[in-house]
């Protein structure tokens, strides 16, 4: 664990090294192809840095934070696009934290996109039975199991993302928005992947995929149906993307299911559009309706497709060994310092063991 965390540490310094070279030359060189060429070196190490860690908890977010997110809002950035351009110029720390955080900050102030504390403890309580679910998981169906496991998984995604947000808003003293909006109260497909899930990978996808393909679409067959290719390139491409994401992982090559996960769903979202402008809104489902048959549709269909290739590279026993060696590697730090600090490392031990009998809950041991 040791030096897996050496590592981390040198990715990061890495990655911010590189942010304060691209803030220096969006500030010396114009938007486009010269930009580009100046900072590609930049993406091609940031598709290169999460080699060097091998863990989940600190590669996985890592992958997804540098490899996805900031790759793509510097090929925004080097044309005057996306949330890294503007003028004058955003300051070095608000640079370094747009690129490589799911973070978006709220443009209307006096708008209050926060989600109140009482939303949170529902779901850590909910999250806690956890526990309950693992002891009792024999007696369950292997199909509820996975169900229960689901929404768990989600429910810590959020909350860890939710965490790294209220970091950043507190060092920078800035509002953001949501990274999540209640995906669970969807009322159609839409609505869940463009509207309430991951909305920073919404956010990224819309203008360096989405958009682009729509306008090169609108060439060759209109503006009524436009953004049906749209919809399904960016679904490609974040499939894509969670596949290089999992070879981060696991390092074992993709087997596909993940694209072909996110293009079903592309397609369906583009058979739901156009079932919309065909209808013209004169027929719809009620809303309780079609919100069971959406979010059914994306348990059925993540079972089948999405959660086998999170387990293809054993991902439950690693993350349990790795959260049993960072608890002895923090437990060392608390007896190497004093009492004092040794008291906050070992209510981080605390903590540590209880999302490790979390992830046991979750089938993860």
């Amino acid at each position: 664990m040791k030096g897996e965390i050496g590592n981390f540490v040198k990715v990061w310094l890495s990655v911010v090294a590189s942010l304060c070279y691209s803030h220096m030359i969006g500030k010396s060189i114009k938007q486009g192809a010269t930009r580009l060429l100046a900072i590609l070196p930049v993406i091609v190490l940031f598709l290169a840095l999460p080699l060097n860690l091998t863990s989940i908890f600190l590669g996985g977010p890592t992958a997804f934070f540098v490899a996805w997110l900031a790759t793509f809002k510097l090929l925004l950035f080097a044309y005057g696009k996306g949330p890294l351009s503007s003028y004058p110029p955003l300051p070095l720390p608000h640079f370094i934290s747009l690129a490589c955080f799911p973070i978006k900050i709220q443009n209307d102030p006096t708008q209050n996109c926060s989600k109140s504390p009482l939303n949170y403890a529902v779901k850590l309580l909910i999250y806690s039975t956890n526990l309950l679910v693992y002891q009792n998981r024999h007696s369950l169906h292997p199909k509820v199991f996975m169900f229960l496991f689901s929404v768990y998984t989600y429910i810590i995604f959020e909350l860890i993302l939710a965490l790294v947000a209220a970091l950043v808003r507190v060092s920078l003293g800035v509002e953001l928005e949501p990274q999540f909006n209640e995906p669970y109260l969807s009322t159609s497909l839409q609505d869940f992947w463009g509207r309430r899930w991951n909305l920073m990978a919404s956010n990224i996808l819309r203008p360096t995929v989405y958009d682009p393909v729509r306008a090169v679409s609108s060439r060759w067959i209109g503006t009524k149906w436009v953004a049906l290719p749209a919809v399904i390139t960016a679904f490609f491409v974040s499939g894509m993307m969670h596949e290089l994401i999992f070879y981060y992982l696991g390092r074992k090559r993709p087997t596909w299911d993940l694209t072909c996960f996110f293009l079903l769903h592309g397609v369906c979202v583009s058979v739901e559009i156009a079932v919309k402008k065909a209808v013209r809104r004169k027929w719809r489902l009620p809303a309780l309706v079609s919100g069971i048959l959406a979010m059914g549709f994306v348990m059925v269909t993540g079972m089948w497709l999405f959660l086998p290739a999170l387990m293809r590279f054993d991902a439950d026993v690693r993350g349990n060994r790795e959260l049993v060696s960072l608890i002895e590697f923090v437990k060392n730090i608390g007896t190497t310092f004093g009492s004092g600090i040794g008291k906050v490392i070992e209510f981080l031990s605390l903590s540590l063991r209880l999302l490790q009998s979390t992830l046991g809950a979750l089938g993860m041991s």
